[in-house]
């Protein structure tokens, strides 16, 4: 398959890059600094920004599927509702039907699956980013795609354990999970259509 990846050189972005590159499929990733992105075979960077709707469907078109793994860096402007927006324009204009975005454990209707001491967290110092990512999903949701919005927990540097939690069960709490994991099941889900319109947590 040829992969439209955006958010590519965060850290959960990479993992997702990379797996997707050893599972055998090709990428476009769209940066705004190429040479964070080595070259390889499979992969193929164009430069810009998410918010250029002209960059956006250059890395759509000819793709299969959407992989999102927008975020923010502390002190930027939130761009995970207004890239995807972006996103979803393209999409519509080149008949791409699959999105696989990441959001966060937190937001819309798994809010009960975080303990009391990250919502205080959330609505002191992340209350804009969980807004947007709130945002995010509403677009999503709203869409015609094919999407899936996949929700993790706390991410961490660890390396990829395969002992994860994934699915729409409630009792999935936000626990900490590496973001090799998390891309783990993204990648899955390319081939896999049980979460087709779900939100899984991945935990």
């Amino acid at each position: 398959m040829q992969i439209a990846l955006f958010g590519a050189t965060g850290g959960t972005g990479q993992q997702v890059l990379e797996q997707v590159l050893a599972a055998g499929h090709s990428i476009k990733a769209l940066a705004r600094d190429p040479a964070k992105l080595s070259t390889r075979e499979g992969l193929s960077v164009i430069q810009g920004d998410v918010l250029d709707q002209a960059a956006t469907d250059s890395c759509v078109e000819g793709t299969d599927a959407v992989i999102c793994v927008l975020g923010t860096t502390p002190g930027s402007e939130p761009v995970e509702a207004a890239g995807t927006e972006r996103i979803l324009a393209a999409m519509d204009k080149h008949g791409v039907k699959r999105l696989i975005a990441v959001s966060s454990m937190g937001v819309g209707d798994s809010i009960d699956q975080v303990n009391f001491a990250f919502r205080i967290i959330m609505n002191l110092t992340l209350k804009r980013i969980m807004q947007a990512k709130a945002e995010q999903e509403r677009l999503i949701m709203a869409s015609d795609t094919d999407w899936t919005i996949v929700r993790p927990g706390g991410l961490t540097d660890a390396p990829a354990s395969g002992e994860y939690r994934a699915g729409l069960d409630k009792s999935i709490k936000a626990k900490r999970v590496s973001r090799a994991d998390v891309a783990d099941f993204v990648v899955k889900q390319l081939a896999d259509r049980s979460y087709v319109r779900r939100a899984p947590a991945v935990s």
